[in-house]
């Protein structure tokens, strides 16, 4: 029988400032911290859990081991024979392994799933790292032989927003700014102790090179080793974890919404078929409006937080207008008005984001949804918006090529 709704139990985050290859540990020990972790947080019974779903985009590459979810039936004798299943699509792999699990719960074959995303990348230097990252673009049309592909192809993000709209590059300071600032009050972001301030995200030097034209390493999301694991319930199985525990169902967040669709994967197609639009990405602002839709909400102003895909400045940028809180090409005011700051009217980010949390590309689809949950939860502590009833998120793979976005809500 298809259920009314999916549930989200809780879950936990690696601290993502560790240096695992540092440690000389696998990556399957940083899926099992992950693991563990949640059981403790959530107090679930692990025989509970019916599958287990991986999002990781580049095992083979970082440290040549695929067949991720085979590892989780090691974590506990009673998952021997467990179905488990991995997902790719590139910095949208969490987002594919929770729309794959939203799906078999939906469809009535499980009522827990266990969804972690992973990925190990201090492994390999940065150019290496960079050219591994190229795989989730057109390789061969767009990566080869060149330094650090993405930060070029997001630069290009910016280049269009200037070419259609003006675009000063304050703004993208603005932004870096802000998730530094909002990392520090999230005890698992990697820049949590690091020193950030406007005028140093300004500047360009010795401490703040410039990678190619307005991006510079200030602009960037993080290197980062580290994993999320989060649990997707029944309404069925989330009505018995709440009475067990003396809760009300409607007291545990759920998926309101959801919205996923696949752009081109070169990224001067995609501006090509968006320049005679307003939206620069429209198939980005398809995702946003399709979630919205299904949440049964009108606009963003229905939204207490978001949780964007920040990967650059640019990205966040773009996501401000396609989310709604501005006109198309207008996203400097929510900034200038200071809309996305934490006290702001819709904080962005508050975790920190990919520039402050960290960004673990196969993670960070989880990561977001779990600091969604903590939100509606209220059990975000020094990073929670208050009162925080419904939260999006933005996930997306590539060049802005696979685009989920979810919406949770349900706090009664």
């Amino acid at each position: 029988m298809k259920n009314d709704a999916v549930y989200i139990i809780g879950g936990y985050q690696t601290d993502f400032a560790r240096n695992w290859a540092r440690e000389n540990k696998h990556i399957a020990a940083m899926m099992r911290e992950a693991y563990q972790g949640s059981v403790e947080a959530t107090k679930l019974d692990a025989g509970d859990i019916k599958a287990a779903f991986i999002g990781n985009f580049a095992g083979e590459l970082y440290c040549t081991q695929g067949h991720l979810g085979a590892f989780f039936v090691d974590f506990d004798r009673r998952f021997a024979g467990l179905p488990t299943m991995r997902f790719e699509a590139a910095c949208a792999s969490g987002a594919m392994a929770l729309l794959s699990a939203m799906a078999h719960i939906e469809a009535g074959i499980y009522d827990l799933i266990c969804v972690i995303g992973v990925e190990l990348m201090k492994s390999v230097d940065s150019a290496k790292g960079g050219d591994f990252l190229g795989t989730a673009a057109w390789y061969e049309k767009e990566c080869v032989g060149i330094e650090f592909p993405f930060p070029k192809l997001f630069g290009k993000l910016g280049d269009e927003y200037d070419k259609r709209y003006r675009l000063d590059n304050k703004y993208l300071a603005r932004i870096a700014e802000i998730n530094y600032s909002n990392a520090k009050n999230n005890p698992n972001a990697q820049t949590r102790d690091w020193y950030m301030s406007f005028d140093h995200a300004c500047t360009t030097g010795k401490y703040n090179s410039v990678i190619i034209g307005r991006i510079k390493v200030t602009d960037c999301s993080q290197i980062t080793d580290g994993a999320a694991c989060l649990y997707l319930a029944s309404q069925s199985y989330a009505a018995k974890y709440a009475a067990s525990r003396g809760l009300k169902i409607d007291g545990i967040p759920k998926i309101e919404g959801w919205g996923h669709t696949t752009a081109p994967m070169e990224f001067a197609r995609k501006i090509a078929d968006s320049a005679k639009g307003q939206y620069v990405l429209p198939m980005t602002r398809k995702a946003i409006t399709d979630a919205y839709h299904r949440a049964g909400i009108k606009d963003c102003w229905e939204l207490d937080a978001i949780e964007t895909h920040d990967c650059f400045t640019t990205s966040e940028y773009m996501a401000i207008d396609h989310f709604g809180l501005t006109k198309p090409g207008e996203s400097w005011k929510a900034i200038e008005d200071g809309i996305i700051e934490k006290d702001g009217k819709l904080p962005i980010n508050p975790s920190g984001g990919l520039i402050g949390c960290g960004h673990p590309v196969g993670a960070t689809g989880v990561r977001q949804l779990l600091d969604a949950y903590k939100q509606v939860a209220g059990t975000a502590g020094e990073y929670q918006v208050p009162n925080a009833k419904r939260v999006a998120t933005l996930n997306i793979g590539g060049s802005a090529t696979t685009n989920v976005c979810f919406i949770v809500g349900g706090n009664g």
